[in-house]
């Protein structure tokens, strides 16, 4: 029955289906997350956002060699510069961790047993006391 309504709500806000091919639009893989249960659909998702944000990087150097072109002020460059380096940073991000949502989630860690008192570093010896002379 949920395939049935997800497959219906696809068609009425014109979503992708399933087996149809990720949009390449950011405002069309937005409404893709809303219908994407599958963990492979999630994954496709971040992975063609990743895809997306590679070509804002390129859009953006354009520009920022077009400002150094156009002796734009420093700042206005720099800024550009910035942007590209944190849109290319966000891109590698999530090709890092999208196989994750593939993937089922690993068992919880439990802690072991804790010691009731934690001793602090071990005291150093005090130096013998010199000879006067």
């Amino acid at each position: 029955m949920t395939v049935y309504a997800q497959a219906l709500h696809a068609d009425l806000f014109g979503l992708p289906a399933d087996d149809e091919p990720l949009p390449t639009a950011l405002d069309a893989l937005l409404q893709a997350t809303h219908t994407a249960t599958a963990p492979e659909q999630q994954t496709a998702i971040l992975r063609q956002v990743a895809e997306q944000l590679r070509n804002a990087v390129e859009i953006i150097q354009r520009y920022q060699y077009r400002a150094q072109w156009d002796r734009l002020p420093d700042d206005v460059a720099g800024q550009l510069r910035d942007a590209h380096d944190q849109a290319q940073q966000v891109a590698q991000t999530l090709d890092l961790i999208a196989p994750a949502f593939s993937s089922p989630p690993a068992a919880p860690v439990t802690p072991g047993p804790q010691p009731r008192h934690i001793a602090g570093p071990p005291a150093l010896p005090t130096p013998p006391a010199g000879r006067r002379r």
